[in-house]
This record gives structure tokens, C-alpha cells and sequence, in this order.
């Protein structure tokens, strides 16, 4: 899953991105720091991992993973090419979900491309370049098929109807992902790839003496996103950074000092995996013990389809224990013994602590 981190110019994005990656991007106080986009793998924390590879004593344990891009910053007029506008808009395309950072904080010695500290107002400029670029698209397609209607056939009304829906949405000033819609409808959208369609986690920025409160700023987001569906989470981003070259132990230390329950990371990961609908299913034994992020709703098959595609189309059948019932049990056999293991066919909806051992025929 690769998550796009974007944000006005100076709003402490590259700084975030530093701190959950690790991966030293450049952070400076001038506009266009970041011209192309650093990246940064992150594995994501799973507790039962370490727990299952001591049970099956095993000499791999593989977390599922996150990765992350850092885009340029924008300004009004990147939808017309203005900054690096063109180059912005491309690598949000190749994204799964949009984390935009907003700065919630005020500090003269930052400047601020838009001279003041205003979230409201940064979060409408990139939305609003967002939907520029979609109505540009949409509007080829509009025209593509008026042209096309006039053979007769009736598709071509059906797909401009939708189309006429769609820009209609966009030129009210609303994100696509905020319009009700049906599955066929959505699934229609999907095949468009709009930039709006998006998931988007807002990410307000505070100054590290306001981590625990909840500033005006900070409101005004959670309100914005309340409206158009998306995710909030509230951090610092310079003392995530801070945080990022402790010791475990000393970051530890430090959390429990300010009353933190989460870091940056494991708050974005949580927004993200409940935004897109996601769930972690295990797979355990001696050689490897891993995590498979899958979407909620998928069945056996599929599921066993992540690790190859083979194991979907041979499979026969999976083998369910769940996590906390295998831990008690302390080993699989146990838990077979005890009637603790289900045999599950291809309708069974996987869940989040389940952990499985597929049965194929291959």
C-alpha cells in the first residue's frame, strides 16, 4: 500500500515523513524543498508477530508493510503548472491514499507561503487544485462522448449522464469521494482514476507544547473532514522527529512523560487501515511467521491468492485458529485438539486475528 504525504510548502511534511520513515528527507524553511519524491518503507508494528514466532520458534518474521511518499509541496495554480505543479499531480496519481499535513500552529520563525496560518484556507488550495485537474479530465471525456452519441447507441448517453454527475460534483467544489453513490456507480468511478476519489487522512500539525489539546486549528480540520468523509489524526511532527532518534526505551520514556498513547506512525496506521477498510490475517510456522494486509470482506481464496496465486486457484480449504486462542492453546495441535481449529471453505469471510494454514492443490 503506498501512501502519497502532501501538503502546502512548510507545513512540517517532509519533517513528518522524516520521523515515521526515518529516511532523512531534506526539511528546510523554503518552498519546493522537495522536488522528487523521497520514499520510505515502514513496517508496521504487530505484536503478535513477535508472540507467534516464539511459539513456532521461527527464523523469519516478515510485518506487513507501508510505504510512504513524500510529494513536493504545492501551491495555487499547480492544476495550470504553476510550481511543480505537473509533477505533483502525477505522483499523487500513483498513490492509494492521500496523507495531507496541515499546519495547526503558529511560529514567525516558519514562513508560511500564504503569509498567515490558515487550515481552512490551505486544505481548499490543494483540494481545489485536486478537482481542477479531474474537471480537465473529465471534461475530455465529456467531450469524447458527445461525439459519440451521435451513432445511436445508447451507452454512450448512459457513460455522459454519469459523466455530467460527476463534473457537476466537482464544480460545486466538492471531492468526488464525498458523492453518494451505488456499487456499479463506484465501480465505474474506479475505472477513471480521478484524483478526488481518493482516501485522505488530514494530519494536523501542532507545536510540540500543544500535543494533548485541541487548538481552534485543530477544529476547523477535524470539522473539514467530518464533511467530506476523510481521516483525522493530531500530532507535532518536530517532536515526532525528536522521538524517531530515541531508543525504544527512551521513546517509551518520553510518551508516558507527556501522556502520549500513540506515535505518529502507529496513529497514521491505524487511520489508514480503518479509512480503506483493511485487516491483517497470520500465517505462522517454523521457517516464517507474517502478516497479509487483505481488504475486510475478502474470502479464503483471495486471501490465500496474496501469498501466490496458485494457493487461490488450488485451494481446498483454511484452517482457522484465532490468535488469542492459539497463544492460550500454545501450539496449533493443541488447539486442533481442543476443537479450537475451524475448517473454513470458500465462502468464509476472513477476519483480523485469524491465523491460517491454507490447504491447497496445486
Amino acid at each position: 500500500m503506498k501512501l502519497g504525504v502532501v501538503g502546502l510548502p512548510n507545513v512540517g511534511k517532509s519533517t513528518l515523513f522524516n520521523a515515521i520513515t526515518k529516511a532523512g528527507a531534506q526539511a528546510a524553511n523554503y518552498p519546493f524543498c522537495t522536488i522528487e519524491p523521497n520514499v520510505g518503507v515502514v513496517a508496521v508494528p504487530d505484536v503478535r508477530l513477535d508472540k507467534l514466532a516464539a511459539l513456532y520458534n521461527s527464523k523469519k518474521v516478515t510485518p506487513t508493510s507501508l510505504e510512504f511518499v513524500d510529494i513536493a509541496g504545492l501551491v495555487r495554480g499547480a492544476s495550470k503548472g504553476e510550481g511543480l505543479g505537473n509533477k505533483f499531480l502525477s505522483h499523487i496519481r500513483e498513490v492509494d491514499a492521500i496523507v495531507h499535513v496541515v499546519r495547526c500552529f503558529e511560529d514567525a520563525n516558519i514562513i508560511h507561503v500564504d503569509e498567515t496560518v490558515d487550515p481552512l484556507r490551505d486544505i481548499e488550495t490543494i483540494n481545489f487544485e485536486l478537482i481542477f485537474s479531474d474537471m480537465e479530465m473529465l471534461e475530455r471525456r465529456i467531450a469524447k462522448a458527445t461525439t459519440y452519441i451521435k451513432t445511436g447507441d445508447k451507452k454512450y448517453q448512459e457513460e455522459l449522464d454519469k459523466l455530467n454527475k460527476l463534473y457537476a460534483q466537482l464544480e460545486a467544489g466538492k471531492p468526488i469521494r464525498t458523492l453518494e453513490m451505488d456499487s456499479d456507480f463506484r465501480e465505474y468511478v474506479k475505472g477513471l482514476f480521478l484524483l478526488t476519489t481518493k482516501p485522505v487522512i488530514y494530519a494536523a500539525n501542532v507545536s510540540e507544547d500543544e500535543i494533548g489539546e485541541e487548538n481552534a486549528f485543530v477544529k476547523s480540520v477535524r470539522e473539514v473532514a467530518k464533511q467530506e468523509h476523510a481521516g483525522v489524526i493530531v500530532l507535532s511532527a518536530k517532536l515526532e522527529e525528536d522521538l524517531a532518534a530515541l531508543s525504544d526505551d527512551e521513546r517509551k520514556m518520553f510518551f508516558e512523560e507527556l501522556g502520549i498513547t500513540k506515535s505518529g506512525l502507529d496513529q497514521l496506521i491505524s487511520a489508514c487501515y480503518s479509512l480503506l477498510g483493511l485487516i491483517s490475517y497470520l500465517t505462522a510456522g517454523e521457517k516464517e511467521t507474517r502478516a497479509w494486509t487483505i481488504e475486510k470482506g475478502t474470502k479464503a481464496p483471495q486471501a490465500a491468492g496474496k501469498i501466490h496465486s496458485d494457493f487461490e486457484r488450488g485451494f481446498i480449504r483454511a484452517e482457522i485458529v484465532d490468535y488469542q486462542t492459539l497463544i492460550e492453546c500454545k501450539s496449533f495441535n493443541a488447539a486442533k485438539e481442543k476443537g479450537k481449529v475451524r475448517s473454513e471453505g470458500k465462502d468464509y469471510v476472513m477476519q483480523d486475528n485469524d491465523v491460517v494454514l491454507f490447504r491447497i492443490n496445486v
